[in-house]
């Protein structure tokens, strides 16, 4: 009678070992996801703001280009009314 007992014994510290292994498994399996997901949002973070800084830097370069081409056409207006007076 007493080897079942003994070997149930056993048996239920070998399963507690297990519980111990597994839950050291899932700490670090979330600390490691916990990681990958700062780590991923910080470079998502990044992409956007370079996203950001190209969009207005094209909005600048456009905005430019838009002057440059109103002056030109202002300019040519000007020749053509001077041009109408002579």
């Amino acid at each position: 009678m007493r080897y079942p007992i003994f070997a149930l014994a056993i048996a239920a510290l070998s399963l507690a070992g297990c519980s111990r292994k597994t839950e050291d498994a899932a700490a670090t399996a979330a600390n490691s996801a916990a990681s990958d997901t700062a780590t991923n949002a910080s470079k998502a973070a990044d992409a956007v703001a370079g996203a950001a800084n190209d969009i207005g830097a094209a909005a600048s370069s456009a905005a430019v280009d838009s002057a440059d081409a109103m002056r030109k056409a202002g300019n040519k207006a000007s020749e053509a009314a001077t041009d109408a007076a002579r």
